[in-house]
């Protein structure tokens, strides 16, 4: 594990670096530079030497406390002017914000601020400040302040007002700021003046300006230096959008809703064709024939009530996006093959569903096979947490067989009776809200998005943002290709209308106009640009320092396209997942659709790889990458694009060096060669003697030289090697001291490809 540098434990403190490094000469360490890297044993005495004063601090605050509150006892309430004044000092926040007019100074002040004749001192270099001195005094009391400050912290708290006006409890309450705001935003979330956020970076070392973004250790550090308790939001605009919506909502009560079923499994276990006959024995208002979507959720309607279907892919690369589906659904639908039994696959998925904290139902599948045993898979289940209701525990099972469709009625009952268990409700008015499922380009409709509405109305002329992108939306679409003019809570709709390629997961909102739904996306793009360039782009110099420290860190970088994003984004997770120690996969770019010639220019630029699945380039795009010398590899199956990367990554890795005996020679008899040293009259005994090759000298069963041999002689002439059961002379750089009866060994040097997660054999 690499060591901290003084910078860093001295913000882990709250101190500035010169009052840590005082501080550890106060304990006996050397350190001159914020640079310097320190070991834990004297992290951990700083740490004993604050937890000293912090008691000291502690003991000091408590007497102040006792002292105010005596002084308050005694002291008579005041009248009069000065009371008066008291109130008017606490102004409103804009008012406090105002700068105070500017008085004239006296001539009195302006000659006191004048040096003594003689006493100027040297002028400093132009443009150049001296370093302050700081003595062990300055320490101590940064040391204090910092203590004292984080003592007398208290949380802030406000009245929240009810939705009837009443006044509720008060709550504490914290300023909610994005990582990467303004200093401008800043200032305002802190309800301060621009000027007071720029002074407070200058105290720490930073040259900002009011619309420069901070990261997040910058924002930290104002905050504390502000008396503020920040909380990070996910991304910009959450609190802006929630406050809409709670505005928007307020009036409508939440009403029920269908149950929203994620299905899960195993490749090969059954699970799309078990999908497949629901959807088609369930289709809603007899549309039988009708041109089906594939949009990634279906809806099916059962005894008068209706259910959504996730449809999310067996294969074991989508693991990312069966763990997005898992925690936007009520229930899950755990297919297990009844002539197999729990595989892999099987125990992600049940992970996926325990960690959203859902409902799981198992459907036994296959069950008209003759090889089918439904008990061995009940008793496997129930050996890795789920103990199936027969056998006293909570998890329901149904035997289904999606090729008769056996069971499929009692699989969907289940599913009903677990819904009304949960009670799901939603707002069905409003501004909706709701997940992005899939992201695809279609002729005719450009980019178009399968959304489920989790809460409101999603209308025809909506305006919303969706992640990084914006929109209105232009129209909508059901899985059957009809037009709706909208959709409510649990309802799956294609949306038309997107400014740009949102992700599959990210949070859909509808907002008040388009000009906020611009602003949203814009400055949460900006954000996304500053977060790649600061931690992709940017090398810092402890960056650099660490990559010396590990050696020489190999990279394959990668540009994935696709038709849909959800297979983009596991195909993104699925390669990022080979990377290793010493070589790493770094996807510089993501997105749907064909590949473009920014595609492959970036690609040109950052020496990157362009991997695509499920799609094409134009023989415009394939000439300009011939010309740019990019690769451009395309995949109908991911695997085999896995496969395919893996086998280049293996080729990056260093190949394993191995040491092979390749000959033994006895030493018979040695001479003294002037300029040379000492030569060995040697026999091979097996094998062969190469000139250029590392020799072992071995002497009573011990290593007593290693080297290279420099010279091979056959009588007078040089040769490059020597076979078994010829005589030659031997000479080994370095070595002068050998004697008759020494055995030469003759060592090659292997290397061996080897394999990601260790070496081969």
């Amino acid at each position: 594990m690499p060591k901290k540098r003084i910078y860093q434990v001295a913000k882990e403190f709250r101190i500035s670096s010169e009052a840590l490094i005082g501080m550890l000469s106060k304990l006996g360490y050397d350190f001159s530079s914020h640079m310097n890297a320190i070991d834990d044993e004297a992290v951990e005495k700083v740490r004993a030497e604050f937890e000293k004063k912090k008691e000291a601090v502690k003991r000091e605050y408590a007497k102040k406390v006792k002292k105010a509150v005596r002084e308050r006892r005694k002291a008579p309430a005041k009248k009069g002017k000065k009371a008066e004044k008291e109130p008017a000092q606490a102004k409103k926040p804009a008012e406090a914000r105002k700068p105070a007019k500017r008085e004239e100074p006296s001539k009195k002040k302006v000659a006191a601020r004048k040096p003594e004749k003689g006493k100027r001192g040297e002028p400093s270099k132009r443009g150049r400040r001296r370093k302050p001195r700081v003595d062990q005094k300055t320490v101590e009391d940064t040391v204090r302040r910092t203590l004292a400050a984080t003592e007398e912290r208290r949380p802030k708290r406000r009245k929240r007002r009810g939705r009837k006006g009443e006044e509720a409890a008060t709550e504490e309450q914290k300023t909610k700021v994005a990582e990467f705001s303004t200093v401008g935003e800043i200032a305002e979330a802190f309800d301060m003046a621009p000027n007071d956020i720029i002074k407070k970076c200058l105290d720490i070392g930073l040259m900002v300006t009011i619309n420069q973004r901070l990261d997040a250790d910058t924002i930290l550090l104002l905050a504390d230096a502000f008396d503020q308790e920040v909380e990070f939001l996910e991304e910009y605009g959450e609190d802006i959008l929630r406050e809409e919506r709670e505005d928007a909502v307020e009036e409508y009560e939440e009403k029920g809703r269908a149950p929203v079923v994620v299905v899960m499994g195993h490749v090969d276990h059954g699970k799309t064709l078990l999908l497949d006959y629901i959807r088609s024995s369930n289709v809603i208002a007899g549309e039988s024939g009708g041109i089906t979507q594939h949009i990634g959720a279906y809806e099916v309607e059962h005894e008068g009530k209706k259910v959504t279907f996730l449809d999310t892919p067996g294969h074991e690369a989508f693991t990312a996006m069966r763990a997005r589906g898992a925690q936007i659904t009520d229930i899950a639908v755990l297919v297990v093959a009844a002539d197999d039994s729990v595989m892999p696959q099987t125990l992600e998925a049940i992970d996926h569903a325990k960690a959203a904290g859902i409902p799981i139902i198992v459907a036994i599948n296959k069950i008209d096979l003759p090889s089918s045993n439904p008990e061995r898979v009940r008793s496997d289940l129930s050996q890795h947490g789920l103990t199936v209701q027969e056998w006293g525990g909570d998890t329901m099972v149904v035997e289904t067989s999606a090729k008769t469709g056996d069971g499929i009625p009692k699989l969907l009952e289940e599913i009903l009776f677990q819904a009304d268990l949960l009670e799901l409700t939603a707002v069905r008015d409003g501004p909706a809200r709701g997940v992005v499922i899939e992201v695809e380009k279609e002729r005719g409709r450009g980019i178009v998005t399968t959304v489920l509405v989790q809460s409101g109305k999603l209308s025809v002329g909506d305006p919303f943002v969706a992640g990084l992108a914006d929109g209105k939306v232009r129209a909508l679409f059901d899985e059957w290709n009809r037009s709706v003019d909208s959709a409510g809570p649990s309802e799956p709709v294609l949306v038309s209308g997107l400014n740009g390629v949102p992700q599959a997961g990210d949070l859909v909102a509808v907002v008040s106009d388009e000009r906020l739904a611009k602003d949203i996306s814009a400055k949460r793009q900006q954000q996304q640009w500053e977060r790649t360039t600061r931690f992709s782009h940017r090398v810092t110099l402890e960056d650099l320092h660490q990559r010396i420290v590990e050696g020489d860190v190999r990279e394959l970088r990668l540009v994935i396209k696709g038709d849909v994003d959800g297979s983009v984004g596991a195909l993104a997770d699925a390669l990022e997942a080979l990377s290793t120690d010493e070589v790493r996969v770094e996807v510089i770019r993501k997105s749907v659709g064909s590949v473009t010639e920014s595609d492959v220019l970036l690609a040109a630029a950052s020496d990157a790889v362009i991997v695509g699945f499920h799609i094409t380039a134009t023989p415009r795009v394939r000439d300009l990458a011939r010309r740019e010398h990019v690769e451009i590899r395309l995949y109908r199956v991911i695997y085999e694009a896995v496969e395919d990367i893996r086998a280049a990554m293996e080729g990056m890795l260093e190949p394993e060096r191995r040491e092979v005996v390749i000959g033994k020679a006895e030493v018979r008899e040695t001479f003294k060669v002037p300029n040379r040293g000492t030569i060995a009259g040697a026999y091979v005994l097996s094998g062969q003697v190469k000139r250029g090759a590392k020799a072992r000298v071995i002497r009573d069963e011990m290593v007593h030289f290693e080297g290279t041999i420099d010279s091979l002689k056959r009588f007078k002439d040089d040769v490059r090697e020597v076979q078994t059961g010829f005589e030659c002379g031997i000479g080994i750089e370095g070595l002068d001291d050998i004697e008759q009866g020494d055995l030469i060994e003759i060592i090659d040097i292997e290397e061996i490809a080897r394999k990601l997660g260790g070496s081969s054999g």
